[in-house]
Parts: C-alpha cells; sequence; structure tokens
C-alpha cells in the first residue's frame, strides 16, 4: 500500500526478490491536476505498472467491498509506505503477520503526514528510516527495526526524501526474513521524546523576516520541492517571489529590509542576520540566478519585503 514517490524503492526491492510474492498494490485513485485538470496516476500505480503487477485504487478501506476484496487476495502480509489513507481495525488484523510500516523518521519523534520537512524545519542534525509494525494510532507501532541518517548541512526535503526513500527500502529487506522467522522482535516505543510531524500547508511557506535568518534558512530548505519558501516584493503586479537557494550572513538591520542587490544575491534583513537570496522564482517565471532575475527586475537596497 503505497501513492507517493517514497513508495517505489519498497516496491521495486519487493518485486525483485525471489521470495515475494505481491498479490495486489493498493493506492490513492487518480487524481485530477494541472490547468487541464485531466486525471494523473499516483507515482506507486506508475511504478506497479512497469512492473506489471495488480492495482487496486480503493476510495477508503472501510467499505465492506473494498474488505471483501482484500479477504479474498489473502496476503500473509502488508506493508505500507506513504499510503495516506487510515486502516481500520479488519485490515490491520487481515494479514498472518499484520502490516509493517515505512516511516521517514526515528520514532517516536516526528509521528505524523511529513516528518522529513519538520526534521529539517527542526533543525535535527539526524533522521532516519524506522519499520514499524501498525496499529489503531498515528505511527505508534512497536518498532521492528531503524536506521539513521546524517542531515547534511545543504539537504532539502527533496535531497533528503530520496535518500531515506531508498534507506527504507533496504532496510526493509533486511528486515523481513528476520521478522518473519521471529528471530526480530517487535519492541513498543518510547513514551519519551514523542513529536508529531503535522502536514505542510502552503501558508507554512510565508516568509516572516522577523525570524532569525537561520530559522528562514531551514524553511527554505525544508519546502523544496512544494510549497517553496516565499516572500512579496514592493510591486503590484506578480509580487510573490520563490526562494530556492540562500545563505546565513551575520549583518543586521530592519526585518524585510533589502540590505544588498547585486550579482550575486539579494541580502535581506532579518530578526537576527540576514538571508542572502541566490536562487530565486517569480510567479509564472523560471527559477533562476539572482543576477538574471535582477536583470528585468527594479528591486534595490532600501526597499521592503513583507509577508504574502
Amino acid at each position: 500500500m503505497g501513492t507517493a514517490d517514497l513508495a517505489c524503492p519498497s516496491l521495486r526491492v519487493l518485486a525483485a526478490h525471489a521470495g515475494c510474492e505481491i498479490v495486489s498494490v493498493l493506492t490513492q485513485p487518480d487524481r485530477a491536476a494541472g490547468r487541464g485538470q485531466s486525471l494523473h496516476s499516483s507515482p506507486i500505480k506508475q511504478c506497479a505498472m512497469e512492473l506489471g503487477l495488480p492495482v487496486f485504487q480503493p476510495v477508503s478501506l472501510r467499505n465492506d467491498v473494498v474488505q471483501g476484496e482484500l479477504i479474498r487476495l489473502q496476503p500473509a502480509l502488508v506493508v505500507v509506505v506513504a499510503y495516506g489513507l487510515i486502516l481500520p481495525p479488519q485490515v490491520l488484523e487481515l494479514p498472518k503477520h499484520g502490516c509493517l510500516n515505512v516511516h521517514a523518521s526515528l520514532l517516536p519523534r516526528h509521528r505524523g503526514a511529513a516528518p522529513i520537512q519538520w526534521a529539517i524545519l527542526e533543525g535535527d542534525t539526524e533522521t532516519g528510516v524506522t519499520i514499524m509494525k501498525m496499529d489503531e494510532g498515528l505511527d505508534t507501532g512497536a518498532i521492528i527495526s531503524m536506521e539513521k541518517t546524517v542531515i547534511e548541512k545543504d539537504d532539502t526535503s527533496q535531497l533528503l526524501h530520496d535518500r531515506l526513500a531508498q534507506l527504507g527500502a533496504k532496510l526493509l529487506i533486511q528486515s523481513l526474513p528476520g521478522y518473519l522467522s521471529g528471530e526480530i522482535k517487535a519492541k513498543p516505543q518510547s513514551q519519551e521524546g514523542v513529536t508529531y510531524a503535522r502536514k505542510i500547508t502552503k501558508d507554512d511557506g510565508c516568509v516572516d523576516w522577523g525570524l532569525p535568518a537561520e530559522v528562514l534558512q531551514r524553511r527554505v530548505q525544508a519546502l523544496i520541492p512544494w510549497p517553496g519558501a516565499f516572500t512579496s516584493m514592493p510591486f503590484e503586479e506578480k509580487p510573490l517571489l520563490k526562494i530556492w537557494e540562500s545563505s546565513v550572513d551575520d549583518v543586521n538591520g530592519v526585518p524585510g529590509t533589502i540590505m544588498e542587490a547585486s550579482d550575486e544575491r539579494l541580502l535581506v534583513a532579518c530578526g537576527e542576520g540576514a538571508l542572502g537570496l541566490s536562487v530565486v522564482q517569480r510567479e509564472g517565471a523560471r527559477k533562476m540566478p539572482f543576477r538574471d532575475f535582477l536583470r528585468g527586475c527594479s528591486l534595490k537596497a532600501g526597499m521592503v519585503l513583507g509577508k504574502c
């Protein structure tokens, strides 16, 4: 069971394993997207079709007909990675070996929908992947295995996501034999250090220049590729400016004030220090180095950038 890109490496390693028969791939229904609102398949559906695997796309798992289909399939084990639907007790109890979840954090830290983004937002120095046996709680199941990785200084959510997706697939295939044989025993999660990584919204991308530059730098990196960190320029048309790359400077000034507009960067004062914007994107345009952006934009030192 999976929907997002994070699930694809795990599906591929399971499909390639000689001792594993995948009886079905469950993913969310196709969604309308883009200007034309045409239907788009999830990344895991595309992956499953490439592998020639059967795909099932229920709207909910609480439906009797859907549960009847799962009973017919008689899965020995269900693996869940970034699926996006709640598994009711009837589904959790169906497989002989239960339901295992590949979660992109070191549980119990960052339970919830956006553990990768919040690990960066919170300034964590490390994160990782946890394989857990699912229960009815939100990422509260007993831990099968866990592996750590360092969060590098230049990691964005996209870079960290890709690394954790591969790490999760590797840990899953390494853990399954011991789990299925009973050699690996699931251990309850600690009750200490619990945090929740709520879902990211577009509003999270709005830059508050009163915050410290280091905090805003993490926001830029944590919100790539979506929704991005963005600010408003003092122009009437297409005022929003998305920040793709930035750096921290220790100079100080009035928050939101442009301190420098050069070929190299746009330096903006923050609550503490300043943020140098080096790659940006205006509404409806492509992202570009600031030196290219400045040729068609009249931002100057002394102007003030605002909230979105």
